[in-house]
């Protein structure tokens, strides 16, 4: 269930059992009469409750990196903090967009709800937004006609699925106004083209081909890729993310069990 209901539900019992105990109750009993407890929880619980609600609705909420997808960027046990308002403020639970702030740009590390599942929460890079042609060919990066500046920056190591030691090369990738680094696989083909989607929506946009594809980007939506690319489930195969599908853009690494140093750390 997702998160952000169980609170509103537990928002509005604490608050129900506090306004009725205010409104029938409260001037019946005496004032040195201790209260019941399950109003003494509801009026201690309920503020609380209500800050943090606010907190992750409209402001900044936390998040946890379950794999390696993000990978160098992102490592498996960070923990994340999300601007929620950057991108406009949102109606929690049915996340309808209410003022238009600003759109998310090429380079922003954006979590959104998984268009296969709404449910689920996915991180992935922005790398195409509305009216951009996208083509990745040979394992590299052009937008609208014009590659990336990308540049080699030796090799990358992690533990990969099965306890697999992989080997990468790491290269220094320009989006936008983003600066980040990427890691491919040699051994890895561009794509599995059996892992397409055939069905997702404006497929018709995109052209596949066993050296990589071309996407259009249809309007109010966005493609998204991992920046370990060729270990990444994302646009290339299940297709673009509508915009009443954002939730916001990370920003920042504010705890990691394994690495205290990335404490702190922004998000590029």
């Amino acid at each position: 269930m997702d998160f952000a209901l169980i609170m509103f539900v537990a928002l509005v019992i604490t608050g129900v059992i506090w306004l009725i105990d205010s409104l029938f109750f409260k001037a019946k009993r005496a004032k040195d009469a201790k209260l019941p407890v399950l109003t003494e929880y509801a009026k201690s619980f309920f503020p609380v409750i209500l800050a943090v609600f606010l907190l992750r609705s409209f402001l900044v909420e936390p998040f946890k990196i379950p794999s390696g997808s993000m990978l160098p960027t992102l490592l498996v046990g960070d923990f994340i903090l999300v601007n929620k308002y950057e991108y406009g403020i949102r109606l929690p639970i049915i996340n309808k967009k209410i003022v238009d702030i600003g759109n998310p740009q090429p380079g922003d590390v954006m979590v959104f709800r998984y268009p296969l599942d709404p449910s689920m929460d996915y991180i992935k890079r922005v790398v195409g937004v509305p009216g951009d042609t996208v083509t990745y060919q040979d394992k590299r990066l052009t937008i609208n006609g014009k590659p990336l500046v990308t540049t080699a920056d030796g090799t990358y190591n992690y533990v990969g699925r099965g306890l697999n030691f992989v080997t990468t090369d790491q290269y220094t990738e320009q989006l936008g106004a983003h600066l980040h680094k990427i890691i491919t696989q040699a051994d890895r083909p561009v794509i599995d083209l059996s892992q397409v989607d055939s069905q997702f929506p404006y497929r018709e946009n995109c052209d596949y081909n066993d050296s990589g594809f071309t996407c259009k980007v249809p309007q109010g939506y966005y493609f998204m890729m991992g920046d370990n690319r060729d270990d990444s489930t994302d646009s290339r195969y299940w297709g673009f993310v509508p915009d009443k599908n954002i939730v916001g853009r990370a920003f920042m690494i504010w705890w990691n069990f394994d690495h205290l140093k990335r404490i702190g750390e922004f998000i590029k």
